[in-house]
């Protein structure tokens, strides 16, 4: 069932029959991306994994394991999320990049959205959108009322390792968030997502020159930067991290630098690239050693582990972070059990440190930016939600 209101709407949970749909979107896209004979070799060494290790440990795992040995994310996943997440870890660390970022591509993530409005019942999508095209950036808006001007804009970065992912996929996730926000008492509110280039497409500094034109773009619509909130999840987050060190940034021309925003949102950050803090963990699905080639890819030439635009795990200067932060703060939201969990929380007592307005909420038992992951995964809509509406909830207490 999808619930909806004036700016919006939530689609129901995806289901078994979703998933074969988007299989069957996503089968030609692969053929023609990634070729005929690479494909089903791809499918091929994934045999061993889907037919037995996958049935035989998600068994084991959750019906014969004791209890008190079962991780808090089994405790609490359905066995749909469970097995979903399942799949997406051997995909992260075995599947190349190259075949991985089709999953996520403009074209098959929105033959599948439009699939998943019909099957609600909306022969046309209820919230407007549109892409935005120039020379330097690219990107989707996403708002209530395109002839009004907005009273909240969202800027917002996807994740996928700087390797994957896109604006089209984050569809779905966006317009839910349009709907809470509404819900939450803004009369327009607007997201624009940014397409930035993924690696290796280009690496280091595109994604930053993209992301700084994009926001000054965003600033020109909104017209006043306190309200808008940049937000991102993962790579997306470190991007965000990113643009306000940039915007913090001392320099000949730190005067005639754009404004800071209103407030910032991030989702399971990749606060440092490379770090010897990131741990392999037994449920989240991210893999240190795929992290930390894609890393590398995005870093290009720069030093990874010592740039600040780069990595911003890499500045520890407090002064250079209470310049770049938000006047109104940053809040960050992550999961317990996730692979970033150690440096995030690093970040946390770093920039409460530099005396900068700081929330924050870890997921007991969560894994890597489970808001996200959720409003596709989770069956009851108050577990899809619960994420979106913390979210939602701290921005409408900082934007009013």
């Amino acid at each position: 069932m999808a619930t909806r209101n004036e700016a919006g709407v939530v689609l129901g949970p995806v289901s078994y029959l979703d998933c074969i749909i988007f299989c069957i979107f996503l089968a030609p896209q692969l053929i023609w991306h990634a070729g005929f004979f690479g494909t089903v070799w791809c499918v091929f060494q994934a045999l061993p994994f889907l037919i037995l290790k996958l049935p035989v440990s998600f068994v084991w795992d959750r019906y014969f394991s004791p209890r008190e040995k079962q991780s808090l994310f089994i405790q609490r996943s359905s066995p749909f999320e469970d097995f979903v997440i399942r799949c997406v870890r051997y995909a992260f660390s075995n599947v190349p990049a190259k075949i991985g970022r089709v999953f996520f591509s403009r074209e098959v993530a929105l033959p599948f959205l439009r699939f998943r409005l019909l099957r609600h019942g909306y022969f046309e999508c209820p919230v407007y959108w549109k892409e935005h095209h120039e020379k330097s950036f690219k990107g989707v808006w996403i708002i209530k009322d395109p002839e009004e001007k907005p009273d909240l804009v969202i800027y917002y970065a996807h994740g996928g390792g700087f390797s994957m992912g896109s604006t089209y996929f984050y569809l779905e996730f966006l317009m839910s968030w349009l709907s809470l926000l509404h819900k939450a008492g803004y009369c327009n509110p607007a997201i624009f997502a940014l397409e930035y280039t993924l690696v290796p497409d280009a690496a280091y500094p595109t994604q930053l020159e993209e992301a700084t034109e994009a926001y000054e773009h965003v600033l020109e619509v909104a017209q006043d930067p306190s309200v808008v909130c940049v937000s991102g999840d993962s790579a997306g987050a470190t991007l965000i991290l990113c643009l306000l060190l940039h915007l913090g940034e001392k320099g000949p021309d730190y005067q005639h630098r754009l404004p800071r925003p209103g407030f910032a949102v991030v989702i399971s950050p990749w606060v440092t690239l490379i770090s010897k803090r990131h741990k392999n963990m037994a449920n989240d699905y991210l893999d240190v050693k795929q992290l930390h080639q894609y890393g590398t890819q995005f870093a290009g030439d720069s030093m990874a582990e010592t740039d600040p635009l780069v990595s911003p795990g890499c500045c520890k200067d407090v002064t250079w972070w209470k310049r770049s932060c938000p006047e109104k703060g940053i809040f960050v939201t992550y999961g317990e059990a996730e692979v970033f969990a150690p440096e995030i929380e690093g970040l946390i007592d770093l920039l409460r440190e530099a005396n900068v307005l700081v929330g924050s909420k870890a997921e007991p038992g969560g894994i890597h930016a489970w808001p996200v992951a959720s409003l596709f995964l989770s069956s009851s809509l108050d577990n899809r939600l619960d994420g979106l509406r913390t979210i939602t909830k701290e921005i409408r207490q900082r934007v009013p």
